[in-house]
């Protein structure tokens, strides 16, 4: 029997499968042992995998058990073609999940038995790494989700030893925002996400009065200006950060869980990763305000108000759905 099939450039192990019906137990083992091991579906019967030794060994053994179970089973490997078959292989749901219940556990991470937390802490470490396994073509999902986790664990060091000195990972100094009051604050023309939700937050909760100014070449910013979102400026992109969140770490705003919120909205609508429900939402009435609004302190001033109010949604712990009509916000305090 010959099978003619075309795939990406890269190779992949293919394994057909004609499951027994008769034999429920045998393909149930199947399914799962295609599950654990991260293989997609092409079509019903087809499961594919990037090429690699361990790889290849389980799907052969998939195969010699189905074989034995009394279905068919071919193990194949192709290469060339034009389709790209990565998308089959995102795992950025699984991700999302996962985000969701670390965060769940930082939200309760103060309040909980430390052995409980302990034990719900290896828990979410074990699913990391599963995921992780089958994770063939990484990118910002799993970037941020391991980096949630690194914080989690740093949060319970700080319980279980909060004499012991250990490293932050990152290289974001601590300011004191008091003196950075009526300051000139300069960043690149034309501002998107990263840059506009920086300016609200530095208007809004660091520097009340500052004053903007945006740049063609940044290379022509005055020096007594402080510059944000762009190399070289005093507050940019750090490590894993974009230049919302070293804003956010400089100023010791990180406590603020709305803020947080915030965050995590301009970190994927800047550089990617894990989804946000309401991004799309958000970034279409950006998008409309940059295209309506030429005037850079224009846009400013109205992506600040679309901002206040997605704070003040935030800080009701509802991203969705009605809010109370006598909840103060943002400027009420």
């Amino acid at each position: 029997m010959m099978f003619v099939i075309i795939l990406t450039n890269m190779k992949m192990l293919l394994l057909i499968l004609s499951l027994p019906t008769e034999n429920a137990t045998a393909r149930m083992r199947a399914w799962r042992a295609l599950k654990a091991c991260g293989a997609a579906v092409l079509r019903d019967g087809v499961y594919l995998l990037p090429t690699g030794d361990s790889r290849r060994t389980t799907l052969a053994d998939i195969a010699a058990e189905v074989n034995g179970a009394g279905g068919q089973a071919w193990l194949l490997q192709a290469e060339a073609g034009d389709d790209d078959f990565t998308p089959l292989f995102d795992r950025t749901d699984d991700y999302h999940r996962l985000a969701a219940d670390i965060e769940a556990c930082f939200a309760d991470a103060a309040t909980t038995p430390l052995p409980d937390l302990l034990r719900l802490v290896r828990k979410l470490r074990k699913a990391c790494a599963v995921l992780v396994a089958i994770d063939f073509y990484p990118g910002e999902a799993q970037r941020q989700v391991m980096a949630r986790l690194a914080a989690l664990d740093a949060q319970i060091r700080v319980r279980t030893s909060p004499d012991e000195p250990f490293a932050q990972g990152r290289a974001v100094q601590q300011l004191d925002a008091s003196i950075y009051r009526g300051r000139v604050w300069a960043t690149r023309r034309r501002p998107w996400v990263d840059r506009l939700a920086s300016a609200w937050l530095i208007r809004r909760f660091i520097d009340r009065e500052a004053t903007f100014i945006w740049l063609s070449d940044p290379a022509q910013c005055p020096p007594e200006a402080l510059g944000f979102d762009y190399d070289g400026a005093a507050f940019t992109h750090t490590g894993d950060l974009v230049s919302f969140e070293t804003l956010l770490h400089s100023f010791g705003l990180m406590r603020d869980p709305a803020l947080l919120k915030v965050a995590r909205l301009v970190h994927f609508l800047d550089v990617g990763g894990l989804p946000v429900a309401e991004a799309p939402g958000v970034e279409s009435v950006l998008v409309g305000m940059r295209a309506s609004l030429d005037d850079d302190d224009a846009l400013l001033a109205a992506a600040s108000q679309a901002f206040d109010f997605m704070y003040a949604n935030y800080r009701t712990g509802e991203v969705h759905g009605d809010r109370d009509a006598t909840t103060p916000g943002p400027g009420a305090e």
